[in-house]
């Protein structure tokens, strides 16, 4: 049987319960797409429609590297809503769990590979890319790994470890010629990327303030996040990095001076490698300041507030897979004005998926390259150093941080 494109019965059951838009058949240019006149008044909304998808065999082949929650629930059901990338290998230390994985979505069992044969991907020529969804402390070997094997790679957040770790990612893709990307989902998902166009409009007038907080209760002291070897932290690199990365995206400025606090309750069990708890305030050269608090022990907790010289913007939920909501509020004709900013929300896995299928079809650096990657994880140790020290850690600027904006991306 041939796979470069799924028969029918198998394909609707890869489809799942979703809308029936079948990759197999969508057009891939423009000039191919059905368009119809339009037919509304111009006082209503103008129809939007979605770009054409890319014809199941030339999108761009993906090998998920590590079967754990958030490829299953995640990125793997993303793929049915993807225009440009499609699933075509596994690696899993659990070849039972692979091969049913496979049989789901249509990979062939010959394409199931154990860690122990990652680098066969190099003989797979439908592999053009990998998704390394890893604990942290994997990501830069097998990075590595796979620019050697010829592959692109999509790689989780927190990017790695260490700051030096990080650049031996960097260099080793640069050195075999393929793109690394930090799936920072959130830098594509619309409503963040609306607001971001709204503070470059300065439609919030001039930055002053940043509020987050990210919290989520763990419970169990064996998991792989509570190891430091494996997760390189506790709270601040798993679910502190969406408020520091958030502060920095949608400012588009870099911080000069950080202030970090951590916490530790005596006693947990789940806490004696990692942090409980940090707190850390960002300090930017225009006096933008974020202050930001992210917890392990905490019930789940997921806002932010960006407060504006003319207005302010509040995300709750922010950072969540769905649900996110937008509120701004500024005074219009004297009097305090509230709205809810309506956007329809895409998938986040499927949209930097996307991003980063076009940058390797066109040859384009990614809009979250790991440069991006690493300069969170600069400011993550300098984070920890404070807390150590007890006093702030100032931070020199970094030469490169973020690509160019994504295409098909509302707000961007």
């Amino acid at each position: 049987m041939k796979h470069s494109q799924p028969p029918r019965r198998d394909f609707l059951r890869y489809m799942g319960t979703l809308a029936l838009s079948a990759p197999a058949v969508a057009a891939a240019n423009d000039q191919d797409k059905v368009t119809f006149p339009p037919i509304y008044d111009k006082s209503e909304k103008p129809e939007q429609t979605e770009p054409p998808a890319d014809p199941w065999n030339e999108r761009v082949g993906v090998a998920i590297v590590g079967l754990g929650r958030i490829s299953v629930n995640e990125m793997l059901p993303a793929f049915a809503q993807s225009k440009h990338a499609k699933p075509v290998a596994l690696v899993t230390g659990d070849r039972a769990k692979g091969l049913k994985i496979a049989h789901q979505y249509n990979i062939p069992e010959a394409n199931v590979l154990d860690y122990r044969d990652f680098e066969k991907l190099a003989q797979i020529p439908d592999v053009q890319a990998v998704y390394i969804a890893l604990p942290n402390g994997m990501h830069a070997e097998y990075t590595t790994r796979a620019a050697r094997a010829g592959k692109h790679v999509l790689c989780e957040k927190p990017m790695a470890n260490s700051v030096a770790e990080c650049q031996q990612m960097i260099d080793a893709c640069k050195k075999a010629g393929k793109k690394l990307m930090i799936a920072y989902r959130s830098q594509y998902e619309p409503m963040d990327r609306a607001l971001a166009k709204m503070v470059r409009e300065k439609k919030l007038g001039a930055l002053k303030e940043f509020s987050s907080v990210n919290s989520q209760d763990m419970g169990d002291p064996q998991h792989w996040r509570l190891k430091r070897k494996l997760a390189g932290g506790g709270a601040l690199p798993d679910v502190g990095l969406y408020c520091l990365n958030a502060a920095r995206f949608l400012s588009g400025e870099e911080p000069s001076e950080v202030i970090g606090n951590t916490w530790s309750t005596p006693g947990d069990p789940r806490f004696r490698e990692v942090e409980e708890s940090c707190q850390f305030i960002l300090r930017f050269p225009s006096g933008f300041m974020a202050s930001c608090s992210t917890s392990y022990a905490a019930h789940k907790s997921q806002f932010f507030r960006l407060n504006g010289a003319e207005a302010w913007a509040e995300m709750d939920p922010a950072y969540a897979y769905h649900g996110l909501k937008l509120k701004v509020t500024r005074v219009v004709d004297g009097k305090e004005q509230a709205s809810d900013i309506q956007i329809e929300e895409k998938n986040q896995f499927a949209a930097e998926m996307d991003h980063f299928a076009q940058c390797v079809r066109q040859d384009k650096e990614p809009h979250t390259p790991g440069e991006e990657g690493l300069q969170d994880q600069r400011i993550m140790e300098a984070i920890y150093e404070s807390a150590r020290k007890g006093r702030p850690v100032k931070l020199s600027p970094p030469q490169h941080t973020r690509g160019p904006e994504p295409q098909d991306q509302q707000g961007g």
